[in-house]
């Protein structure tokens, strides 16, 4: 392996100790998991997608209900996006969801209905990368592929001692370097499950169980008392503080959404109409709210009374969103631009909502 003369030399007694040690320990620790039924590429591929930023045990109903409802690659092609959407609700990071129909329907049209045993090729669809691919073929096809995703980064980068920033290039290539270098020639599968596993259960991100972990002895952090240290913190994203008002525009029993057009966050969600406000003296914040609803659907409202206030962060902003409710007065919904329509409150639970529009839908009644 090609590593900085800083870090440790892995001799070949030494990965064979940790190889032996880590599948041991797999086979009496690993989780029952349900993606873990089969090595059916599908159900590692959604898992895997789902599995991005969220947590296991998040993600397990919504697999679950997911692969119930689309058993097959077959069946999620021929669904409506609208629907994988729905049923994506309130996981987040709705582009996963996307992606994945988007991939499922290539992989019908182009492969047969049939998983791409090579990496390349799978790294061509839509919403996998270097680790999905990777993933999937080690996973479920058991090929001699190297995976790096949040708990084998923190993983590796204790057993090298590595003391810099592990998102920055020269990180990444020497933690990719020692992935690939310790796979074993057999059970692929198993081995980079079982470093995802110590990673998620032992190698915690604070306080990790150096006491339970199965090749402390082998970790260079541990050795040297570094193992609180690192990996090192990476740098601090600022976050952008924004103020929202999203209005629920009501007409008789039914109310105006709109989907979220390409390019705009929570793209093919639908939404209410949502917009940044800037007025926090009263008669002009009407006189905004009235202004930009316009604008933006087509339609005038009265005054705008004050439901919530929800605060979240979505990527590097930080959103007070101020909830409002207001009954129409005239005009037509705009037909170009982003679609939009008036919804019975009785039907807005079969439509995929952002996840502040399902809470705003829930203050609301016919």
């Amino acid at each position: 392996m090609a590593t900085d003369c800083s870090q440790p030399a892995l001799d070949s007694k030494w990965k064979q100790g940790f190889r032996r040690k880590l599948l041991a320990w797999f086979a009496k620790h690993e989780r029952d998991l349900p993606w873990r039924k089969s090595r059916d590429p599908y159900r590692v591929w959604v898992s895997e997608i789902m599995l991005q930023q969220t947590q296991v045990e998040t993600v397990i109903p919504y697999f679950e209900r997911f692969v119930k409802i689309y058993p097959t690659v077959e069946k999620l092609a021929a669904a409506e996006e609208s629907e994988v959407l729905r049923l994506w609700e309130g996981l987040g990071y709705y582009r996963r969801a996307r992606s994945l129909h988007a991939a499922a329907r290539r992989i019908v049209t182009e492969h047969d209905g049939k998983f791409p045993r090579n990496v390349a090729k799978l790294k061509d669809l839509p919403g996998i990368g270097r680790y999905t691919a990777g993933a999937i073929a080690s996973i479920a096809f058991n090929q001699r592929v190297p995976i790096l995703e949040a708990n084998t980064i923190r993983l590796l980068a204790r057993l090298l001692a590595y003391p810099d920033d592990t998102s920055k290039s020269t990180g990444q290539r020497i933690l990719w370097a020692t992935a690939e270098e310790l796979l074993p020639s057999t059970e692929i599968s198993s081995f980079n499950q079982a470093l995802m596993e110590l990673g998620s259960l032992v190698c915690t991100p604070l306080n990790p169980l150096c006491d339970k972990c199965p090749v402390a002895r082998h970790c260079h952090a541990f050795l040297a008392g570094l193992q609180h240290k690192i990996p090192a913190s990476p740098s601090k994203v600022k976050s952008t503080p924004l103020r929202e008002a999203a209005i629920v525009v009501r007409k008789k029993n039914h109310v105006l959404l709109r989907q979220c057009d390409q390019g705009e966050r929570w793209a093919g969600l639908w939404d209410f109409v949502r917009f940044e406000i800037s007025s926090s003296e009263p008669r002009l914040l009407q006189r905004e709210l009235k202004q930009k609803t316009r604008e933006l659907s087509g339609v005038s409202i009265g005054s705008a009374s004050p439901i919530t206030t929800i605060k979240h962060s979505v990527t590097r902003y930080r959103i007070t969103l101020d909830g409002y409710q207001t009954d129409y007065v005239s005009g037509t919904i705009n037909q170009t631009g982003a679609l939009q329509r008036w919804v019975s409150i009785k039907k807005l639970s079969e439509y995929p909502l952002s996840s502040t529009g399902r809470k705003l839908a829930k203050l609301i009644s016919c």
